[in-house]
């Protein structure tokens, strides 16, 4: 049926597509075989990945009813978190006798109605459908979509012409946002490799030598919970373990703003997660307030290269003690940073490698800024053109 929106049609899934569900394989299948497409590649990449890195032992018959063709789409049909649920994924090659998991449903065209690929991929992680998902789907022990439910599920269909012209135009936004992600890899290494040059390998035996903690402050979070908003406007999201590595979302806590300054977390901070999943990220969200088992890192005499190259160079050592800690939860104490040590160089040399280093760390930082743009973007305009609200000049 049509919506009003000239060409555009609403289609249930199944009037478009067959489902299929993968395959369950033990964990002494794995490790040679065949290619197997996995949960993760699916949830972790619009695109499949040109080669699938995982291998399972696969009989001729199960090739065949779990084939992977150029035009399927992925969805994860369970998960034990909404947030996984529902993800897409796009095969844009054929995968001669790869399968695919048992966590995941295939669509394939039934071929009578004219759709483009990418374009039900992005509709797939469009707020709509996926607020969809998340209403139908059923949560006992996890999350999960069987055929009735997928085949209740609606995608709007604008003509094909449009439909590409869609999927290419958020494409080209994924597009600059994997480059920066590629550069920023680059300029990681060139960095790591410098350090390493310079303090491992040419290290002078006159250098200082100093304790991580002696070259940096290390602040510890508040306890959050304390510190609740007063009324919606002077409050912050607060950053935990959890957005650290994923970033504020909707099911992040929120603080009050008044609190003292240096609790505040800009982009750009240095972030050590102390606790838990040991991490050191320069962070590139939104502002916001330090938790608890997370340090902010800063320092008055050196630079944020510095100690951001000491911290992760020491961050290996680091999770081995909070292994050797852990009970609970593994952890690392201040004598650990203590006991961290830190070659020095003479105040001319520091500002030499300065020269080269601040340069590829800002870059970093640049990008960082602009790939969070460049979503916001995409994720912004994701619903308009999916709901045809924004149309797209062919």
């Amino acid at each position: 049926m049509s919506d009003g929106l000239s060409g555009w049609q609403e289609y249930h899934l199944n009037e478009i597509y067959t489902f299929a569900s993968g395959l369950s394989k033990s964990r002494d299948q794995f490790g040679f075989g065949f290619p197997f497409l996995s949960f993760k590649d699916v949830f972790n990449n619009f695109f499949l990945p040109k080669k699938l890195g995982n291998l399972a032992n696969t009989s001729i018959k199960e090739r065949l009813q779990c084939s992977i063709k150029k035009g399927d789409v992925f969805l994860t049909r369970t998960s034990e978190t909404q947030e996984e649920l529902g993800m897409s994924s796009v095969a844009l090659i054929d995968y001669p006798e790869a399968t695919f998991n048992g966590f995941t449903k295939r669509l394939r065209p039934i071929g009578h109605i004219d759709v483009w690929p990418e374009y039900t991929g992005y509709y797939f992680r469009s707020p709509y459908f996926r607020a969809t998902v998340t209403s139908m789907s059923s949560m006992t022990t996890r999350a999960s979509l069987n055929n009735d439910m997928m085949s209740a599920l609606k995608i709007m269909v604008p003509p094909l012409p449009e439909q590409k012209a869609i999927a290419n135009l958020l494409s080209s936004l994924d597009d600059k946002i994997d480059l920066l992600h590629r550069q920023n890899k680059t300029l990681e290494s060139m960095a790591e490799t410098l350090f390493r040059q310079w303090f491992v390998e040419e290290a002078q035996e006159d250098w200082e030598e100093r304790s991580l903690s002696a070259i940096a402050d290390f602040l510890n979070g508040l306890a959050c919970q304390k510190y609740p908003p007063q009324n919606d406007t002077e409050k912050l999201p607060v950053l935990k373990i959890r957005e650290l590595s994923s970033g504020i979302t909707e099911l992040s806590d929120w603080a009050t703003s008044k609190v003292k300054p240096e609790y505040i977390v800009e982009f750009g901070d240095l972030i050590f997660a102390w606790s838990a999943s040991l991490m050191v990220k320069v962070w590139d969200g939104e502002r916001c307030v330090l938790n608890q088992h997370l340090f902010k890192v800063t320092s008055a005499d050196f630079p944020k290269w510095f100690y951001l190259m000491w911290c992760k160079h020491h961050l290996a050592g680091f999770i081995s003690i909070s292994s050797a800690h852990a009970t609970t939860m593994g952890h690392i104490k201040r004598g650990d940073l203590d006991a961290a040590m830190v070659i020095i160089p003479p105040k001319n040399d520091l500002k030499e490698m300065s020269m080269t280093m601040t340069p590829l760390l800002e870059k970093q930082i640049a990008n960082a800024r602009q790939i969070k743009l460049l979503q916001k973007l995409r994720d912004n305009l994701l619903p308009k053109l999916m709901s045809g609200e924004v149309r797209v000049a062919l």
